[in-house]
């Protein structure tokens, strides 16, 4: 009988970092050889760069380090191991997204990415040519046949590998995590593993890239659809499967399976995990952020927490008049609970010498959000000189809800670098902070009970000026995810002045959130580049 020993690397690359990459994924197989006899070790999409390049693909010097990462790679892995793992390379001129096989010191063919994604996220036609013909490679008796990522999702790649003879179907991928995808992944790995009767191999990327996550469950699937081997969500490392070729053909064997998870859990190891990979990724000694007894800066120090460890997070509670004794009490609570460092720096003599300075100017006009704002503004001043003198990077708190209608300020509590509820709905918020707690006390209790208040004038509330937030998501997302008109969002049942007002202030913020902070995408249409309106236009939203 024969068998041979597949092994799922489900790692995390480091976007433009070649050599290191290539130095990964030489100890990666070495060490799947030495811990799991490894016949055949399969790295993601386009490993050796990272995932997404973007225009380091336009680089000169991108083919040159390539060619030398891959000669580093032929010499120092260990000839008996098949080695399949995505490339960027050029043929005749026009650029390829490629998986190389490496075997016995040589590198043999290259499979050419047939389907090239060019919606939300996904820009591959701006970089790409797309390949012609499948690839079959024999190796060990099996015929494997090579697919990567978008291949997957349309119907014409794999039955040509089928066609061509392949017994295993093996799929490279960088597939970004958003809210429901592992379910609709596994669902299509099903649907096509049924459709050519053929076994499937899916291995995924994992880890934060800029406003991107990628969340690794990388599987197994037989020629019937049945799920065999599941990788850990949110994990790197190595996930072997066996394969025993019967009278049927081969069958990958029962491995370990991944328990399913709730969906709270799911995203909030989203945002653990791009927040993060990109402060340390981008080199910062830890985050600071202002820390206001409001849920959406509660739900960030816990992220920032369990991100980073709380020696690498410091809190800055900045009080002014309007800011509430219970405000000041919870937050240095939840400070002390999660053992960050903590500090009190009042506003009031800054926010007072700003109206006297502004007294001439401001002459003759009555107080409005202007003085409100102002206090925001001296907030983010603050955040910036602690983060320029400390070297930490300023996390910002706004959650989807006001980011999507602008409730927020400019140059104030936009101030920063990464926001880690920037695609996060406010009704997520509340989910996501009583999740946290059903873990380990995290949140002061009345943090999530209070009505929400930006407590920049005297008894202040969100709902003061928005629909409540059961309400304004669910507007918000037939607008933002749906592209559902104002009238199509009427007839669904909701209030008419509700939907304008929510509609409009949507379309007149475009210019804030073009100014605001990255932060990872968790829904099926974040602000970036998943949505890009024109800031000015004439656009009317009712039809």
């Amino acid at each position: 009988m024969q068998d041979l020993t597949l092994v799922m690397a489900q790692l995390d690359p480091l976007v433009g970092d070649i050599p290191g990459n290539a130095d990964l994924a030489i100890e990666t197989v070495r060490e799947a050889r030495l811990e799991h006899g490894a016949d055949i070790v399969v790295l993601p999409e386009l490993f050796l760069t990272g995932y997404p390049p973007e225009d380091l693909l336009l680089r000169p010097s991108m083919e040159k380090r390539l060619r030398e990462a891959r000669a580093k790679m032929a010499e120092k892995i260990a000839r008996d191991v098949l080695v399949i793992v995505g490339y960027p390379g050029r043929r005749e001129g026009k650029l390829y997204n490629l998986a190389g096989l490496l075997h016995n010191g040589e590198w043999h063919e290259e499979y050419a990415k047939q389907e090239l994604p060019n919606y939300q996220v996904f820009d591959e036609q701006r970089y790409f040519s797309p390949g012609r013909k499948p690839l079959v490679f024999k190796h060990k008796g099996v015929r494997l046949g090579i697919l990567i990522c978008e291949d997957l999702w349309k119907e014409a790649p794999i039955r040509a590998a089928r066609e061509a003879g392949a017994d295993i179907l093996i799929t490279l991928n960088a597939s970004p995590y958003h809210q429901d995808k592992p379910a609709e992944r596994l669902q299509l790995l099903s649907e096509r593993a049924t459709q050519v009767k053929r076994p499937l191999v899916y291995v995924n990327q994992i880890g934060g890239q800029d406003d991107l996550v990628f969340d690794g469950g990388s599987v197994v699937v037989d020629a019937q659809g049945h799920l065999k081997v599941q990788a850990p969500y949110w994990q790197v490392g190595l996930m072997p499967v066996q394969f025993v070729k019967t009278k049927g053909g081969w069958q990958p064997q029962d491995g370990e399976v991944e328990p399913q998870v709730e969906p709270e859990e799911s995203l909030y190891c989203a945002l653990v995990t791009g927040l993060r990979d990109y402060v340390n990724k981008s080199g910062f000694e830890g985050v600071v952020l202002g820390l206001s007894g409001g849920i959406d800066s509660a739900l960030s120090l816990a992220i920032a927490v369990d991100a980073l460890g709380p020696q690498r997070v410091h809190a800055v509670m900045m009080p002014y008049h309007y800011t509430a004794e219970i405000s000041k009490e919870d937050a240095a609570a939840q400070a002390g609970m999660l053992g960050v460092h903590y500090e009190v720096l009042p506003i009031a003599s800054i926010v007072e010498a700003c109206d006297e300075t502004l007294a001439e100017s401001f002459a003759g006009t009555p107080r409005d959000t202007t003085e409100e704002n102002l206090q925001s503004r001296v907030r983010g001043v603050l955040l910036m000189a602690i983060s320029n003198k400390k070297g930490l990077m300023v996390l910002t708190t706004g959650n989807k809800s006001e980011m999507a209608v602008g409730y927020a300020t400019l140059y104030g509590d936009m101030v920063g670098g990464y926001n880690a509820l920037k695609d996060v709905y406010k009704t997520w918020v509340y989910r996501l902070a009583k999740w946290r707690n059903a873990q380990g006390p995290a949140i002061p209790e009345r943090v999530i009970e209070r009505p929400p208040s930006a407590e920049l004038a005297a008894n202040q509330q969100d709902s003061d000026s928005l629909p409540d937030y059961d309400t304004l998501d669910a507007i918000l997302s037939r607008y933002i995810e749906g592209d559902m008109s104002a009238e199509a969002i009427i007839d669904a049942g909701f209030e008419r002045d509700d939907v304008y007002l929510v509609v409009k202030l949507v379309d007149r913020s475009e210019y804030k959130r073009r100014q605001a902070p990255v932060g990872v995408r968790v829904t099926p249409r974040g602000f970036g580049r998943d949505r890009r309106y024109p800031i000015v236009n004439g656009w009317q939203p009712g039809e």
